[in-house]
C-alpha cells in the first residue's frame, strides 16, 4: 500500500500572513517592552508600525531591513517557498527600496518532513530570489514542530524617495495593485475546494513580486505606500489613516477580488484571523448599512504576499496605474481616497 502524502498544511495551525499575531493582542506585548535606541539614522523604526526599517548610511543611502516567515499556505512544497520568499521581499519594495540581498529563515520538522520536500521550499524561495536578482546570502535553521520558512530581506533606498506608510494627504487617491482574497482561497483549499485554476491564480498573485515599488518612489505625487498582508486591507489602510492622521473612504464595489472569493465567503470559508482582525481594528471601520455580510471579512482577510496600496495625488494616479500595467499588475484598481477626520475608514 503507497505512503499517504503529507500535506504541509495539516502540519500547521495556521498559514501565510494568516498566522501574525493579531493587531491587538501584537499593541498589547509592544505595550511592554522598554524603549530602546533610537539613533538619529533611524529613519524608520516601530513607531508608524511601517513595513521596514529604514537606516540612513549616507546622504544618498540607506538600508531597508525587514523579516518574514511563516507557516504553509499551501500544500506543494515548491509554491511554498516561492510564497514565502515573494512575501518577505514585498516589504523592501513597499518603502520605495530596491532587494540586495537575503538570509533564510528555515524550520522544519526534520523527522517528519521528508528532506527532498524541505529541499525543494528552498528552491521555491532561492527561485524567486533570481527572479529578484538577488542572493540567498545565508541564514539559520532549526528542527521545529512546524514547517516554517521566510526571508530577512536587505535593500537599499536614496532617503529622498523613501515612502513611509504615514504620509497620505486629504485629496490623495488610493490605489491597490494586487486582488483580494487570498485568505478565503487559502481556506477553501484546506477544505479541497479549490478548482486547479483557482489554485493557479492564487499562486500566481501570491508569487508576483511587487516591483512597482522603487519606480514608484520616485514620483513626487505619491505620498505614502504600504503593502497589504495579514491584517487585511482594513487593517493596513487603518495603519496609513493613524500615521498620516486622515480619514478614508473605500468604494468597496471598485474592490479588485479573486474571481471566487466572495462566493467561497458565502460558502462560509474564511480564516480565524479575519475575526481576529476586526476584533482588533472593527471599531475604526465604519461600513455602509447597504453593505453585504461578506464586506467584514474581504476587508479584514489576511492576504499573503498581497498588492501594494499606494495614496498619492489625483494627478499622479494616470502614470501610478501604468507603472503597475507596465510590470503585468492587470487588476490594479483605484478603489477610494484620502480625506480629512478623525482616524479611520468608511466603506461605502
Amino acid at each position: 500500500m503507497p505512503e499517504e502524502k503529507i500535506r504541509l498544511t495539516q502540519l500547521s495551525h495556521g498559514g501565510g500572513c494568516g498566522c501574525k499575531i493579531a493587531p491587538a493582542v501584537l499593541q498589547q506585548i509592544l505595550a511592554g517592552a522598554p524603549s530602546g535606541i533610537i539613533p538619529p539614522q533611524l529613519l524608520v523604526g516601530t513607531e508608524t508600525c511601517d513595513d521596514a526599517a529604514v537606516y540612513q548610511i549616507n546622504a544618498q543611502q540607506a538600508i531597508v531591513a525587514t523579516t518574514d516567515f511563516f507557516m504553509p499556505i499551501v500544500d506543494d512544497p515548491y509554491d511554498f517557498g516561492r510564497i514565502a520568499a515573494t512575501n518577505a521581499i514585498s516589504d523592501v519594495y513597499a518603502m520605495g527600496g530596491t532587494p540586495l540581498f537575503a538570509l533564510a529563515i528555515v524550520g522544519m520538522p526534520v523527522n517528519t518532513l521528508p528532506l527532498e520536500t524541505i529541499g525543494k521550499i528552498l528552491q521555491g524561495g532561492e527561485a524567486v530570489c533570481r527572479a529578484a536578482c538577488i542572493p540567498i546570502a545565508g541564514g539559520h535553521t532549526i528542527d521545529s514542530v512546524e514547517p516554517i520558512y521566510g526571508l530577512v530581506a536587505i535593500g537599499i533606498v536614496n532617503p529622498a524617495h523613501l515612502k513611509r506608510n504615514s504620509g497620505a494627504m486629504p485629496g490623495d487617491k488610493l490605489i491597490l495593485g494586487k486582488q483580494l482574497g487570498v485568505g478565503v482561497y487559502s481556506a477553501a483549499l484546506k477544505k479541497d475546494q479549490l478548482h486547479a485554476s483557482d489554485y493557479e491564480a492564487m499562486v500566481d498573485t501570491t508569487t508576483q513580486l511587487n516591483t512597482p515599488g522603487p519606480m514608484l518612489a520616485c514620483l513626487e505625487g505619491v505620498h505614502a505606500v504600504t503593502d497589504v498582508t495579514g491584517f487585511g486591507l482594513a487593517g493596513h489602510l487603518l495603519e496609513v489613516c493613524k500615521g498620516s492622521n486622515v480619514r478614508a473612504t473605500v468604494n468597496y464595489a471598485d474592490l479588485p477580488l479573486l474571481a471566487r472569493a466572495r462566493e467561497f465567503v458565502e460558502a462560509g470559508y474564511m480564516t480565524g484571523a479575519s475575526g481576529r482582525n476586526w476584533s482588533s481594528y472593527g471599531d475604526g471601520v465604519n461600513l455602509a448599512v447597504n453593505l453585504e455580510n461578506a464586506a467584514k471579512t474581504l476587508l479584514t482577510d489576511p492576504q499573503t504576499s498581497g498588492g501594494l496600496l499606494v495614496s498619492c495625488s489625483p494627478e499622479t494616479v494616470t502614470e501610478v496605474l501604468s507603472l503597475f500595467l507596465q510590470q503585468g499588475f492587470s487588476h490594479v484598481s483605484v478603489i477610494g481616497e484620502i480625506g480629512e477626520g478623525e482616524p479611520g475608514i468608511d466603506v461605502v
